[in-house]
């Protein structure tokens, strides 16, 4: 296994050197000129033009991404054009509330859809079964915005029990983390359900039952292992993209987060901003699969490393 983590450790290295270079191209392509919001609605073209040597934006578009790469190697994601504060600090203060954001709202979205996916998968056909896909497919269709402003009125403002955003304290977490997990939830319970009837299919678990092993020890010990394996693929897939920012809810609420930090950065063309948010979402995206690839292993030791 060892040997496997080092060379998906160094295949990294070419992944994300071409991720620099869309990276940095795809963010000199938003319209709009950062010198001129940096100098300000009353600045003159001599002060622009200023601005924009200053900012080294003034240099051909090669020699401004070799700059950046050259900084980048000495962990320098340069400085924010907004706030002119490092962007790695700038960065270290919104993740953190991320982080939890999305550890709380996949932590709760796994336990509720897994479960239902399993209830849903061995009562096939039944109440329960269709009650748990109904409740999945109302999940999926929610949008998060709307759902976020529902749950905004009825307990911030109806009845003032959690507030309307921000993060005061540990209540700023419970409505954006219900918003940002419903739709997770639903995927997951989809998924868990498709897959544990799959399993139930195969052949050890019809000789198992011809064995006379009951229905509730063949699907704990056995199929819901081997159900699991595809599911936690998927769910690392859905932890990086909320890690990664989730836009929407966030503005929503407020949330001092990573996605809210994005949108401002887009609006004022603050450049170190997005290239290093970019990045960090693709490393996160990266290193969350190479994750999930070494649990397999966890949940089944037949799986071997090459």
């Amino acid at each position: 296994m060892l040997q496997y983590l080092l060379r998906r450790l160094l295949g990294m290295i070419p992944i994300l050197f071409i991720v620099t270079i869309i990276v940095f191209l795809f963010v000199h392509l938003i319209p709009g000129d950062a010198a001129r919001l940096v100098a300000g609605p009353d600045a003159n073209k001599e002060t622009i033009e200023l601005v924009r040597k200053d900012l080294g934006l003034d240099k051909p578009i090669h020699e401004q991404y070799f700059t950046f790469i050259g900084n980048l190697l000495k962990g320098d994601l340069g400085t924010s054009l907004k706030t002119h504060k490092p962007v790695f600090d700038e960065l270290a203060g919104r993740f953190i509330p991320t982080f939890w954001l999305t550890f709380w709202s996949m932590l709760w979205a796994c336990i509720v859809g897994i479960l239902i996916g399993i209830v849903s998968a061995v009562k096939r056909n039944k109440w329960q079964d269709y009650t748990g896909m109904l409740i999945a497919v109302v999940g999926i269709s929610i949008p998060s915005f709307w759902l976020g402003l529902l749950l905004m009125q009825l307990f911030s403002v109806k009845l003032g029990w959690l507030p309307t955003g921000g993060l005061e304290d540990w209540r700023g977490y419970i409505l954006p983390s219900i918003t940002l997990g419903t739709g997770v939830a639903a995927i997951i319970a989809r998924f868990s359900r498709s897959s544990l009837m799959d399993v139930l299919k195969e052949d050890y678990i019809r000789t198992g039952r011809a064995k006379g092993f009951a229905e509730n020890s063949l699907v704990k010990r056995h199929a819901i292992k081997n159900a699991m394996i595809p599911v936690i693929t998927m769910t690392g897939l859905q932890f990086g993209f909320l890690l990664g920012g989730s836009v929407v809810t966030e503005t929503v609420f407020s949330f001092p987060g990573l996605g809210r930090l994005l949108i401002d950065a887009i609006a004022t063309r603050d450049y170190p901003i997005i290239q290093a948010e970019i990045l960090l979402f693709s490393v996160e995206f990266i290193l969350i699969n190479l994750v999930v690839d070494l649990m397999y292993g966890f949940l089944n030791p037949q799986i071997r490393y090459s």
